[in-house]
């Protein structure tokens, strides 16, 4: 996919300042606020795809370095200051985007992240929630503790998970969704992993995987 004009910004957060890239396409739907995975930074490979598919989807997105990957730290912030990296992300969102729909999440912990600030207090103008391969638990240790504060969100919530995503258990993770009730919804992808890569075998490939998440991605936040 061609890549789209990303312009730099400037986020702050608390006493510090950390990265974005925007990226806003002529007559924009809606803007997707996203944040990168715990390894990972904003330029990691699939957050640019995903900011750049979604743009050839008529939706914009700000991607953003949460503190401690700006430092080059490999220790994930506080969930204190990660949530105020997500509300300083949005808050610049609606700067930079005034009068476009917002929706945020992001990447795995980027994702649990975002859900956290949504349940303490709301996001100002965030329509929506959008989890690409929620971390429900780590790998091995089945549990759905991790998710109990998405019961105190009130806003729609896309959870984006392939089948076999070791960081969401689907004998968790559709029974979860289910109590959600009509304001979560499920998007599963067959063969894919948490990092939505899949085997030759399947019949399929990373990028196809790709298309269709953004796809749903796209038309869930334009539903909006």
């Amino acid at each position: 996919m061609p890549k789209q004009d990303e312009r730099p910004v400037s986020i702050a957060v608390g006493d510090e300042q950390v990265s974005g890239l925007l990226i806003a396409p002529p007559g924009a739907r809606a803007c997707c606020v996203l944040a990168h995975g715990a390894g990972v930074g904003m330029r990691h490979k699939f957050m640019a795809a995903a900011a750049n598919g979604l743009a050839e989807r008529d939706i914009a997105s700000l991607r953003y370095q949460f503190p401690y990957m700006e430092r080059g730290s490999r220790r994930p912030d506080s969930p204190k200051v990660a949530q105020s990296a997500v509300r300083g992300a949005v808050a610049e969102a609606a700067r930079l985007l005034p009068g476009i729909a917002l929706v945020a999440g992001g990447k795995s912990y980027g994702a649990r992240m975002t859900s956290q600030a949504q349940a303490d207090e709301p996001l100002p103008g965030v329509l929506g929630l959008a989890f690409m391969g929620f971390p429900l638990h780590p790998p091995g240790q089945l549990s759905d503790q991790r998710a109990e504060h998405l019961e105190r969100v009130q806003i729609p919530m896309l959870f984006l998970q392939g089948t076999r995503d070791e960081f969401a258990d689907m004998a968790l993770l559709q029974p979860l969704v289910a109590r959600l009730g009509k304001k979560a919804t499920l998007r599963l992808f067959t063969d894919a992993d948490h990092s939505f890569h899949v085997p030759a075998r399947s019949g399929s490939n990373d990028a196809a995987v790709m298309s269709e998440m953004l796809d749903d991605l796209a038309s869930w936040a334009k539903a909006l």
